[in-house]
Parts: structure tokens; sequence; C-alpha cells
């Protein structure tokens, strides 16, 4: 792929939109073009201006939309009295001629507006109800329409809201919620992040028992080295030893081969010479057969085995 194919993906890697397939030929290219990879952490620092970016109006434009607002209410015409005019009289408990039928009506809406409010408003652990703005930011996404008659028509929304937290790396509840993320099966970009983050925080068991199954089951690339990158740490350790003996021999990515490669070699011990010699009997990649060769020699060893 060109650089200019490559950069035209950029904005569907970082939501996720890309195939598996379309994101393995990105990542292959980024791994080999030190430009790319500066056009895409410049789209990254974009994307991020403006999810951060805020703007709060000065309080004279506030003021004047005010008084703009007052005024064409003045100039509007009152409208005629309808049936929901009588609302807000619904609700009022009074001895008046108002039919009882709507007393009734307006006691049974009471109710079912309590009701529904309880089971809509966003709980917090313990039970309680944790305060919720209608300007928090909700991602729509509609269901399906049905069209109805007098040319109108009923669509069903389905609708997310968002919500903004911060936190330190050592907040057990970020890092839950970056675990969490980090095994996101939707989105590869929300992963390669979340990884990128967690790897600083290796030395904690859950952390490194993410990796380790990031750097075995994980479908993208991406992922897969970040993890890498926060095992280093524990070459030494027998259980990071034995995932990465075999995911050198299973994962089909030659650059994390590679990784692999330089990360087990870094100890010889006999195991790795017949790790290595097996590997070479599979291998079809020219620079990772090379790389085991010259891993074998440092040790003294054959490349056949006998």
């Amino acid at each position: 792929m060109t650089c200019e194919d490559v950069g035209k993906w950029f904005p569907l890697m970082l939501y996720g939109e890309l195939t598996f397939d379309q994101e393995e030929l990105c990542e292959v290219h980024l791994d080999e073009c030190a430009a790319c990879r500066q056009s895409l952490a410049r789209e990254k620092a974009l994307q991020r201006a403006l999810t951060d970016a805020q703007w709060t109006p000065s309080a004279e434009m506030l003021a004047q939309s005010r008084q703009i607002l007052r005024g064409t209410l003045v100039s509007v015409e009152p409208a005629k009295p309808r049936w929901w005019d009588q609302w807000p009289a619904m609700f009022t408990i009074r001895f008046h001629p108002l039919p009882m039928v709507w007393q009734t009506a307006g006691a049974l809406a009471l109710l079912a507006l309590g009701f529904f409010s309880a089971r809509i408003a966003p709980q917090e652990p313990g039970g309680r109800t944790a305060n919720a703005s209608l300007a928090e930011p909700a991602v729509s996404r509609v269901r399906y329409v049905e069209p109805m008659a007098n040319e109108r028509v009923q669509i069903v929304l389905d609708e997310t809201r968002q919500r903004v937290l911060s936190g330190d790396l050592r907040d057990q509840a970020i890092q839950k919620l970056l675990l969490t993320a980090a095994k996101d099966p939707s989105d590869p970009g929300l992963r390669v992040e979340s990884v990128s983050l967690l790897k600083g925080r290796s030395d904690l068991a859950e952390v490194r028992s993410a990796l380790l199954f990031a750097v075995q089951h994980d479908s993208n690339s991406g992922v897969r080295l970040k993890a890498l990158d926060g095992l280093k740490a524990f070459k030494d350790d027998p259980e990071t030893r034995k995932v990465l003996t075999q995911v050198l021999l299973t994962d089909k990515n030659p650059g994390v081969r590679t990784q692999v490669i330089d990360l087990l070699v870094q100890q010889k011990n006999e195991n790795m010479v017949g790790v290595l010699q097996e590997l070479m009997h599979t291998e079809n990649n020219g620079y990772v057969r090379m790389r085991c060769e010259r891993a074998l020699h440092e040790m003294n060893a054959s490349v056949e085995t006998f």
C-alpha cells in the first residue's frame, strides 16, 4: 500500500471501522513507514483536540439572545386554548367543575411519571441515584422506522448517554475500566490505546494477565505488539516465557514473531534452542528465519535438529 492509501484509512482506523484485512495492511505499512506513523500521531492528536474542545458563550451573547427571545415571544399572538392547555389543572386537586375524569387521569399520570423516572435514572453502587444532566452528550442510533397514516412516521432510537471520567492510572476504578476496554471486541483502536496505557502497570498481576491474554488472543497485531512491550520486564518469568513460546510458534504476524524472538533469546537455555530449531522447519518469512539463524549461532547451536 502507498502512504496515500494508508492515510485515507486513518479516520476509519481510529474509530475501529476497518476490516481485519484492511487493519493488517495498515499495521504492516506503519511498521515500515516512519512518516505515516507521524501522520497517524497527528491524526490522533487532532481527534483528541476535537473531542476535548469546549466553547462557552460570552455573557453579552447570552444577554442578547435572551432579549431577542423575549421580543419574539411578545410578538407572537396567543394560541387558542386546546385540550392540552388544561394539563396543569389535571395535577391540581381543587373543588371546582373540572370533570372527575381529568383529575383521575392526572393522578395516574403522576404515578406513572414517578415509576418510570425511578426506572430510567442512572444508579450508583449502593442504590444511590447518580446526578444526570440533560446536557450530557448522547449517542443515538435509529433502530427502525415505521410509516403511519397521514404521511407521518414513527422512529425508534437507541440512545447511549456518555459519561466522562478522569483519574490516575493507579486508581483501581480506572484500571478496571481500562482492563474492560482492552478486551472490547468491536474497537481495535480502543484496545490499542488501553493496552498502551496498561503496559506501564504490568507489575500488577491482573494487568500482566490481561497483557498475556492480549498477546495470545487479540486479533489485532498492533494490540499484540503493545502487549509485548509491557511484558519485556518479565521475559525471565516462567509463565510469561511459556506464553511467548506458544506465540512464537502460532502467531501469523512476522513482526510479532520477531519481537518474541528478541525477548526469548536474551535468556539462553536448551529449551529455547529446541523451539528455534522447530520454528526453522515451519517459518516462511525470510527475515524471521534469518533472526532465528542468528540467535542459534549466538547460542552455538545448529540450525538442524539431530
